[in-house]
């Protein structure tokens, strides 16, 4: 089947609806922002532009436990905010939106698959990888990139699939549901010691994990890249790339502090590609995480999206 773009771009206006205060850094202004840059530069027109489905529970049980999405049901409130932990609150529409945030990534993995596209970057909101699999926290409710990557094992029979998280928090729910299965390899860099202080101790053989001390330049992220995460996937030779795509280590972004910039983002991108050219058929689905800095997100992930569809010129 011939692509009709290079890039999917997967998301839903329910997203939007998801709030947890006027204060909270994890705001929808995040994905207007995204979206506002990609018309800015041309790129929205280039993009095989789809909405993000629900979800299903057969899909979300590959990863979550069966209570725990029923406690996430019952925990959707009428009216309101119901937190869930002391960062990650409920509005009414707070389960639609993280049904959509899960289901895009299961969308994703089915045109990249099918070779619909040959790429997806999927815009959503909650985030998912702190996400454990009976458990809520930092600011995400369902893990939506490895409902992606179970949907990928268990519907194409994949063998190899890697999980390559930039998120400046170290992505424990997905180390927490993946940690022990040899089908993934989840490598991350994240700053330590920092939230959700874990990470660092690297329990698990197919997790390559790459902390970074407060203050880590550009310099220090390529270096972690090059020296651990390269190899890892040259190992592996991955049949399918995810990407939790966080752009929170940006220097502009005062929720962390690292000290990246928008090169170091099309850096870790252009590498990302090219093992996906060499191992995975070109096949990568890209995540929204975090990144709270409105311009610097913006920007970075226009950059992340521009060369996944081959226009690096934005």
């Amino acid at each position: 089947m011939i692509a009709k773009a290079v890039t999917a771009y997967i998301s839903h206006p329910d997203c939007l609806k998801h709030e947890m205060g006027h204060y909270h850094p994890e705001s929808p202004q995040r994905l207007t922002a995204i979206e506002q840059q990609l018309e800015t530069t041309g790129l929205l027109a280039r993009l095989y532009r789809q909405a993000a489905p629900l979800v299903t529970e057969q899909q979300l049980e590959r990863v979550h436990s069966h209570q725990y999405i029923t406690e996430i049901h019952n925990a959707s409130p009428q009216s309101g905010l119901q937190y869930l932990d002391p960062d990650t609150a409920m509005n009414p529409h707070s389960l639609n939106a993280a049904l959509r945030a899960a289901g895009a990534t299961v969308l994703a993995t089915d045109l990249v698959m099918t070779q619909q596209t040959v790429n997806a970057f999927c815009a959503v909101r909650p985030p998912g990888h702190h996400a454990e699999s009976a458990r809520a926290m930092g600011f995400c409710i369902f893990n939506n990139i490895t409902v992606g990557v179970a949907h990928a094992l268990a519907q194409y029979d994949l063998k190899r699939v890697a999980i390559l998280d930039f998120d400046v928090h170290h992505g424990n729910g997905t180390e927490e549901i993946f940690g022990k299965e040899s089908r993934v390899l989840l490598c991350s860099t994240f700053q330590h010691p920092f939230y959700p202080y874990c990470g660092a101790e690297n329990r698990h053989t197919n997790c390559i994990n790459v902390p970074l001390p407060a203050g880590s330049d550009g310099d220090v992220f390529r270096k972690a890249v090059t020296d651990h995460w390269l190899p890892a996937v040259t190992a592996f030779k991955p049949e399918m790339i995810f990407v939790s795509a966080g752009f929170d280590g940006h220097r502009e972004d005062d929720m962390a502090h690292l000290m990246l910039d928008d090169a170091d983002y099309v850096w870790v991108t252009q590498q990302i590609k090219a093992w996906a050219k060499q191992y995975a058929q070109d096949r990568i689905v890209s995540v929204l995480e975090g990144g709270y800095a409105l311009n610097a997100l913006r920007r970075c992930v226009a950059k992340h999206v521009a060369v996944l569809c081959n226009n690096e010129n934005n």
